[in-house]
Order: C-alpha cells, then sequence, then structure tokens
C-alpha cells in the first residue's frame, strides 16, 4: 500500500494490522494536594512555568545527536518569591552497557531473556555471538515501598520501573528484530541522595515472567494509585493470522525454543508489577481488561475504574470498571459509542457525546483458562470476503474489514479475547487512529489521551472509516492531537444498567492538535528547511502522556514522522503555556514519562528514549552529518538512555524549607 509519510515499523504494523487515594511515589500528601503547599513558615507552593528549549538545527549537530535541555523550571511561591532550576537530562544507562546486579556482578541493561531466564543470543554475525539488548525502553514508573532496604544504598531507597518495548536490528544491521522476541522488565534500586536529590543506580534486577508466559511488545506504563507498575502489551496478535505473519513463530522461538508453543490469545493484556522492598519484583497478567492494543492504562480516582489506550487502526475507547478497588483480576469491560459531528483535528469543535457499551464481565482467571483451551474458530467465523450469508456481520477492525460470525455460547471469550472484533460486531466506535498515551486531571475530573495521526480510519470517505459511528474529519492532520475526557458518574450502558463508577469518560473533545506543513495544493506534506513535516513550534504525534497534579502540567512525548528530533513538551492546563522542554537524538521517540510531584521533598520527571537514528524520508537533509555522531553515542545505534530530567546542583523542589 502507499502510505502518506514515512512511517516507523510500529506504525505499519499498526496500519497494516491494527479526595482519591494516591500513589506513595507520585503525589504530594493528600491534604495539600489541591492548594498551596509549603513549610510551616515559608512562603506556600503556588505555580510553576518552563522555558523553552529551543529545536537545535544543522548548525549545531552535536544537539541533534544527543538529548538537549536548555530549559528552565520556576517554581513560584505565594509571597511573590521564585526559584529557578536549569534543567538537564541524567541517563542511568545507556541499553546495552553493564549495570550492577546487586550481589557483586553485573548484568546487561536491556537484556532479553528466554522462558528459563537465559540470555537470547543474537547470532548474526558470525563469531561474533552477543546477548540481545534493547534500543527501546519505554514505560517507567519512579516509586517507593515501605521499609525497603538494599545493600548498597547511602541515602533513601527509590525504585523504577522500567520496560523495553522491543529491539531494532539483530547486530548485523539487516535482521529486522521487531516483535519477535520476549520484552524485559526490570526493577532499579536508585539511591537519592538526601541532600541533593540526585538519583543513581545502586541494583538492576531483571523481573522472572515466566509465569505470566512472556511479555509480548511492552510499550507505554503507569504507576497505579497502589503503588504497582501497570505494563501493556501493544498489537495484540491476530489470532487468525498466518503465525509466520503475526511473528508468532519467531517470538515463540526465542521465547521457548520451540516456534509453535506460544499461543496468541496470552498476549494483548495488562502486565501488573509489584516492586519489593529488596528491589526484586514479581509479576502478573491480568486476562480481563481485553485484548487490545495496549498502550497505557490509567487508573482513575476511585482505585477501580481504568482508562486504556487502543494503539492501532480503528481503535476505541474502552475502560474497566473493577470489582473492587486497587484490585484489576475481575470486573467488567466497556466500549464507547461516540455520538456527535466532531471535528477531532479542530480545538473549535464541540465535544462529542460518549456512551458505553458493556461487552462483558469476568475475572482475569477465568479468562486466561479460555486462552488456554479455546481456538480462534471455537469463539468465532472470520472471513475476508463477502459470503452473501445474513448471519454474518460486516465489521472493520485493525485496518481492516471483515465479516464475521460469533459461534453460540461464546460471548465472554469474544469480549475478551477477541475484543476489537466483538466491540465492533456490537456497534462500539472503532474508528479512531492510533490511540496512545491516557492520563488523568484527578482534581478537574478530566482524562488526557493522545492520537497520534488523525488520518485513515478517522477520514471520511476512507477505506478504514466506518460511516455513522460518530468519527468522521473531512480531511487527515498527520500531526495528530491531545483529547480531553470530561469524567462523571450517574451513567448507564446502552442496555439501560447503571455503570458502577463515578469516573466514566462521558464526552471527548480536541485540546491540542498539531499542524501539518503543506505545499500549495493544500494536501501534500512538504517539508520546512530541515525536513520536519509538521510545524515544530506546535505539538505533532504526541504519544506518552503524563499528568502532574500539583504543577498543573500535562507533559506530552513524541513519537513522531513528522519532526525530524521529537520533542518533549509541558503543557500549563490553567495558564494554556506550551513548552519544549527536551529534544531527543533526531529519529528517536519520546517514552518513559513519569511526572512524579514528590518523593522524599524532591520531584522528577522521568523520561526515555528509542531507536535514535532511525531514519524515515524527513532525514535526508541530516542523516548522513548524524548518523555518525549519533552511532558514537549509543552503542553504535542499538542502544538508548533511560533516566530523567535534573537539575543543578541539587534536584528540583516544590517547597522551600
Amino acid at each position: 500500500m502507499t502510505l502518506p509519510v514515512a512511517l516507523s515499523r510500529r506504525r505499519v504494523l499498526s496500519l497494516l494490522g491494527g479526595a482519591p487515594m494516591l500513589p506513595l511515589a507520585s503525589s504530594v500528601s493528600a491534604a495539600c494536594l489541591f492548594t498551596a503547599c509549603g513549610g510551616s513558615d515559608g512562603p506556600a507552593f503556588k505555580s510553576v512555568s518552563f522555558s523553552s528549549t529551543p529545536a537545535p538545527d544543522l548548525s549545531n549537530a552535536a544537539a541533534m545527536a544527543t538529548t538537549n535541555v536548555s530549559s528552565v523550571m520556576t517554581v513560584n511561591f505565594d509571597d511573590g518569591s521564585k526559584v529557578d532550576y536549569k534543567l538537564a537530562y541524567q541517563p542511568f544507562f545507556v541499553t546495552g552497557n553493564k549495570v550492577p546486579d546487586g550481589k557483586g556482578g553485573t548484568l546487561l541493561a536491556g537484556g532479553y531473556y528466554d522462558i528459563n531466564n537465559q540470555p537470547i543470543i543474537d547470532r548474526s554475525v558470525a563469531g561474533s555471538e552477543r546477548h540481545f539488548f534493547s534500543d527501546s525502553p519505554d514505560g517507567t514508573s519512579l516509586l517507593t515501598v515501605p521499609g525497603a532496604k538494599v545493600d548498597g544504598v547511602k541515602g533513601n531507597p527509590v525504585f523504577a520501573v522500567v520496560q523495553f518495548e522491543y529491539t531494532t536490528w539483530a547486530q548485523d544491521g539487516k535482521t529486522d528484530m521487531y516483535g519477535k522476541l520476549p520484552s524485559p522488565i526490570a526493577v532499579l534500586t536508585l539511591d537519592q541522595d538526601k541532600t541533593t536529590g540526585k538519583l543513581s543506580l545502586v541494583k538492576y534486577h531483571n523481573v522472572d515472567t515466566s509465569k505470566v508466559h512472556g511479555l509480548w511488545i511492552t510499550c507505554g506504563a503507569s504507576l497505579s494509585p497502589w503503588g504497582t507498575h501497570l505494563s501493556s502489551e501493544e498489537y495484540e496478535p491476530d489470532a487468525f493470522a498466518d503465525r509466520a505473519k503475526n511473528y508468532m513463530n519467531d517470538f515463540s522461538q526465542n521465547l521457548y525454543g520451540n516456534p509453535a508453543t506460544a499461543n496468541p490469545y496470552h498476549y494483548g493484556h495488562l502486565p501488573e508489577v509489584t516492586v519489593n522492598a529488596d528491589g526484586t519484583g514479581s509479576i502478573k497478567k491480568h486476562f480481563c481488561l481485553g485484548r487490545i492494543s495496549h498502550e497505557l492504562i490509567q487508573v482513575m480516582g476511585d482505585n477501580r475504574t481504568a482508562l486504556m489506550g487502543d494503539d492501532a487502526t480503528n481503535s476505541a475507547y474502552f475502560i474497566f470498571v473493577a470489582d473492587k478497588e486497587k484490585d484489576l483480576s475481575a470486573g467488567t469491560l466497556y466500549a464507547a459509542k461516540v455520538g456527535g459531528s466532531t471535528d477531532f483535528s479542530s480545538t473549535a469543535s464541540a465535544a462529542a457525546p460518549l456512551t458505553w457499551i458493556k461487552l462483558g464481565k469476568a475475572s482475569s482467571a477465568e479468562i486466561e483458562q479460555l486462552a488456554g483451551t479455546l481456538k480462534p474458530t471455537d469463539i468465532m467465523t472470520v472471513v475476508k470476503e463477502d459470503p452473501k450469508d445474513a448471519s454474518f456481520t460486516k465489521i472493520v477492525a485493525n485496518g481492516k474489514t471483515e465479516w464475521v460470525k460469533l459461534k453460540d455460547g461464546m460471548e465472554k471469550a469474544a469480549a475478551f479475547l477477541e475484543t476489537h472484533r466483538y466491540a465492533a460486531l456490537k456497534g462500539a466506535s472503532m474508528g479512531f487512529t492510533k490511540m496512545e498515551g491516557t492520563t488523568v486531571n484527578l482534581k478537574d475530573k478530566v482524562a488526557y489521551s493522545a492520537l497520534q495521526n488523525i488520518q485513515s480510519s478517522m477520514v471520511a470517505g476512507n477505506a478504514a472509516n466506518v460511516p455513522g459511528n460518530g468519527i468522521s474529519v473531512p480531511k487527515q492532520l498527520v500531526a495528530g492531537g491531545v483529547m480531553a475526557l470530561n469524567l462523571k458518574g450517574g451513567q448507564k450502558d446502552t442496555d439501560g444498567a447503571a455503570i458502577n463508577s463515578d469516573w466514566v469518560p462521558a464526552d471527548v473533545k480536541p485540546l491540542l492538535v498539531g499542524k501539518d506543513l503543506l505545499a500549495a495544493d493544500g494536501k501534500t506534506l512538504q517539508g520546512d528547511a530541515l525536513g520536519n513535516t509538521a510545524d515544530p513550534n506546535m505539538v505533532a504525534n504526541p504519544d506518552n502522556l503524563k499528568f502532574s497534579e500539583t504543577m498543573r502540567t500535562l507533559f506530552i512525548g513524541e513519537d513522531s514522522s513528522q519532526h525530524v528530533t521529537n520533542m518533549l513538551w509541558a503543557y500549563n492546563v490553567d495558564t494554556k503555556q506550551l513548552s519544549r522542554l527536551m529534544t531527543l537524538p533526531a529519529g528517536a521517540e519520546s517514552t518513559g514519562l513519569h511526572a512524579v510531584d514528590e518523593i522524599n521533598g524532591w520531584t522528577y520527571i522521568m523520561s526515555n528514549f528509542q531507536h535514535a537514528g532511525d531514519w524515515g524520508g524527513i532525514h535526508a537533509k541530516v542523516k548522513d552529518t548524524l548518523d555518525p555522531l549519533i552511532k558514537a553515542n549509543f552503542n553504535g545505534k542499538f542502544g538508548a538512555d533511560v533516566g530523567y530530567l535534573t537539575a543543578a546542583p541539587t534536584q528540583m523542589r516544590l517547597n522551600k524549607d
């Protein structure tokens, strides 16, 4: 097919396929969450603002080949005083480097392991075999654990959970490894200096994922209100597809040593990691939140309701309402139906109302059992050509038109194992493109979600667009945007039954949108002098989202095929100020966002990146200059940074002592 812009492999795959409880580590005390807080004698915190880092150009090639930060974070107090923090980026490591295991030895940062926790070896270069490692760190959570004690920590023990989405290439630089390796996930023990707030890596622990069938393409993540790391499994493998084409054979061979062992129904779910006091971690996988392209899940202020990103073509809004607080192992799954005629590419457009279709109620245990016993054809029949049979229903899911017929008694299995197809069958609005990160503003009861692109299934007349589903824009906006969803209680599903939550999205509206740079015909993307095909002074292709309650700031990380250097932004929801905090190495994607209001008095903005130097058409003017610099900075272009935004001489604070 002809693609409108240069797209990453991840995008191509999706186009072809598809007073609340507060976290210990991510918020100030509940008493001062929504008010100005300060010391007992000193001035109280009022607000935060950020200056902008200029977008780099080839006059400073070195800045385009690494993380580039020159922003100042200003903390304002109610007596008119302020403190300025000059920001910088501090990596814990570059993947592929050796890191301490806490036992006197070392481990490979971002290294891959099989079902027996043995290293998976890259044999693509004869005589230079090496342990596979990732160039794509993603979701990160910074947290504390009561009673934590880890050898080597001299200050305060703090932990980061980091997941690694995939690796782009084998070391021969030719063998595409996307989706072919089981994703690792690690717990980092960090030593927080009590005087400066600086974080230093003391221990790296690789989490054993064998009991959850390994992990599949772990993308965005969030910290749950009860202090666990909520992971993701993106681009659920199509159980009806040829195993050689949906990566199952290669994935299974690397994980199990057998291409036939891995079961696609074991992937596309929600893993949850609990960090232990000794810096180790344990994991469980929840099978009852729908098998979709999980990008990032956000639990709302009731500790029960979760809004999920769905990073696919023909994606949808899904919510899950757990039966019990702080327990995602059982509950009810819903998909949204979009009303009205909102233009999602324009912030001037009215909000679109949302109603909710109940897909099913289940526990994780019963769905995992079904996953292990049912074949796809036990659940439904799926054909690619019109069977001329009225018992089949035409649907569009994952960018493909299909005809589907559900088998008798298979509603629950379909709802939780064939969620995209079943939601389309039930009439949900499966029309968004690449629903990425989600986050929540608890005070205002507003959730935010990113649309990486507003194209394809969202555009009237496109083959993937479903007329009448409430999602139809007159023309594409490749640069995408950030949506805002108002959260309310007292809502009923489309069958008239009450939804047991006060945090259900009632409508959705564009909050921020990017701007494509178009040629004179108003349709063709045309790059600027550097090659950007979207305005570099505006957000383009938003992906990671995280909201800071105290700073009242929405942090936005890009995964853009339109900006030559992807950017990390800060948007103040009160002042509407948009600031560019950091630019990434050219070709890299901004990942691993976590806005941490306070840990032991210090404030952190976690940030990683992926696949530096992943060149597309927009990089034609910079590639030759930057490629050798990026190779020198990041392990021959096979490595990537895991780290955070810091300040000197001390870490940022939101109060005065």
